[in-house]
């Protein structure tokens, strides 16, 4: 028995670390896109528990980053509760997606589709609909799409009718692989739950998201000292890295992300 073992067996695809290893899997990402969006595609790059970063140093995980062979990118997040699903941090992570895309001295309209995607328990919009599709309006001409091709979409996780978004929904929210629908989603739940090979990936994945929360908790802890010593006692950066014990090799990693030239 791994140290793991109970913790994996408890595991959902609403909890965001087993969601990001089972949709490492592109057909299985392909399924939750194509049930979500109701259309067809192929996604042609994954990246699961993704750090990106703005201008100014914020940074932020997403559980899911996809790009599909037409260039459209998409964010999938999983929340459980309401204080991670305001309409703010739909908003953010879209624009960092867009920042994230546009390649220095490429024209505005060289930007990707994009997609932000909050799967969540509750019904947090409240309106008792299975999904919310929300993008911009232009008011005064009767709410016609702007048309900046940036979308966010709700999808509510308390609907599991008997369609195909419902059923999605309740293997989402399913313990055990026997008891999901789709098929290929269930044998990949089951290899990380059920096999010997599986679970010891798991466990890897784990590992190393605990070693990366813990260096990120550091990194920011580290962040607010620098900034109150600058603020309050007056120091540089550098010597407040210094007060701190910050090491020299380390020093340009915040100075980054302070947004100072190394």
């Amino acid at each position: 028995m791994n140290k793991y073992t109970e913790e994996i067996q408890q595991f959902t695809l609403m909890d965001d670390t087993f969601m990001s290893a089972v949709f490492e899997d592109k057909e299985c990402a392909e399924i939750l896109l194509s049930v979500i969006l109701e259309k067809q595609l192929i996604v042609s790059d994954i990246k699961t528990q993704y750090n990106i970063q703005n201008l100014q140093g914020r940074s932020a995980r997403l559980d899911i980053k996809a790009k599909d062979t037409n260039g459209n990118v998409y964010n999938c997040e999983v929340e459980n509760t309401s204080s991670r699903t305001i309409p703010e941090r739909a908003r953010y992570n879209g624009s960092l997606l867009d920042t994230s895309e546009l390649i220095k001295g490429e024209d505005w309209d060289k930007l990707p589709d994009t997609y932000v995607i909050m799967i969540t328990r509750n019904d947090v919009l409240g309106g008792n609909k299975p999904i919310y599709h929300i993008e911009r309006k232009i008011a005064e001409l009767g709410n016609k799409p702007f048309g900046d091709r940036s979308y966010i979409i709700y999808v509510n996780g308390k609907i599991q009718d008997n369609t195909e978004l419902g059923r999605l929904m309740h293997d989402f929210q399913c313990k055990e692989a026997d008891d999901m629908y789709n098929k290929k989603l269930a044998e990949r739940v089951g290899y990380f739950k059920d096999s010997e090979k599986g679970a010891f990936k798991m466990c890897e994945i784990m590992d190393r998201i605990a070693e990366k929360r813990a260096e990120e908790a550091t990194i920011a802890t580290n962040l607010k000292a620098i900034k109150n010593l600058m603020s309050n006692a007056k120091l540089s950066a550098q010597n407040a890295m210094q007060w701190i014990g910050i090491d020299e090799a380390e020093q340009d990693k915040y100075l980054n992300l302070l947004g100072l030239k190394a």
